[in-house]
């Protein structure tokens, strides 16, 4: 069995009710909803929030939310891994224990149905306790730079100021869109971004963090020109 579980408490700070606040014409939480369910790949599409209204517009869209996630769960610094354990927890005693979960931020309205598909197969074959999304850093990282004491600029490595850019290793980055698991290391509670995990790589243009009103903007902005893109 596998099931998608989307985390959605209520509690957002810096962007208000943003799960349910309406982008590109859908709440939020309904893109991620609609990509799980699109996908083909899940039993079971669950939504685990601690949020009456969050669950409500869930069901509306094709979600199950057979419980309410604890408060213990639901603080601004409650990590991932303990939410997801809880929930197969919770679909276990139900008598519906899932051998994949993959947990599917509500706040991703970029992800493709095609990269779940491919998640779902890297976690079935490739002898991994994860798959996660990332992307790679536009600019390299061994050439960033910061303010001194002095107020003026100077580069965090200056032995690297005479290399060539394509001459250093990309780094990645968290991309924030999913991550497949085995249930049985999300219920270990294994850390995701660790030698156990696979990645899955995206264009950096499909990829965008929306914890800021700024973030906000420009990932209207993105979804606008692919949408444009897309229909042309």
């Amino acid at each position: 069995m596998k099931v998608a579980v989307i985390p959605a408490r209520g509690g957002s700070k810096r962007i208000p009710r943003k799960n349910l606040r309406e982008f590109a014409g859908r709440p939020m939480i309904a893109w991620s909803i609609r990509a799980a369910i699109g996908s083909g790949c899940f039993d079971r599409v669950v939504v685990s929030t601690d949020d009456p209204e969050i669950a409500e517009t869930a069901r509306a869209f094709g979600a199950d939310v057979p419980f309410m996630r604890p408060p213990a769960l639901s603080g601004d610094t409650t990590p991932t891994v303990p939410v997801i354990a809880h929930a197969l927890e919770r679909l276990a005693a139900d008598g519906a224990a899932p051998v994949y979960a993959c947990c599917l931020y509500a706040t991703a309205p970029f992800v493709q149905e095609d990269d779940l598909r491919r998640g779902a197969s890297m976690i079935e074959h490739e002898g991994c306790d994860y798959v996660a999304t990332v992307t790679r850093y536009v600019y390299p990282i061994q050439r960033a730079l910061r303010v001194n004491a002095a107020g003026r600029i100077e580069m965090l490595d200056p032995s690297l100021v005479a290399t060539r850019s394509q001459d250093l290793e990309p780094a990645l980055h968290d991309a924030g869109q999913f991550y497949w698991g085995r249930a049985s290391a999300w219920l270990a509670q294994h850390p995701i971004l660790s030698t156990g995990t696979l990645p899955l790589e995206l264009p950096h243009w499909r990829v965008q963090d929306i914890d800021t009103p700024d973030d906000w903007a420009r990932a209207e902005r993105m979804f606008a020109a692919l949408d444009h893109k897309e229909r042309s």
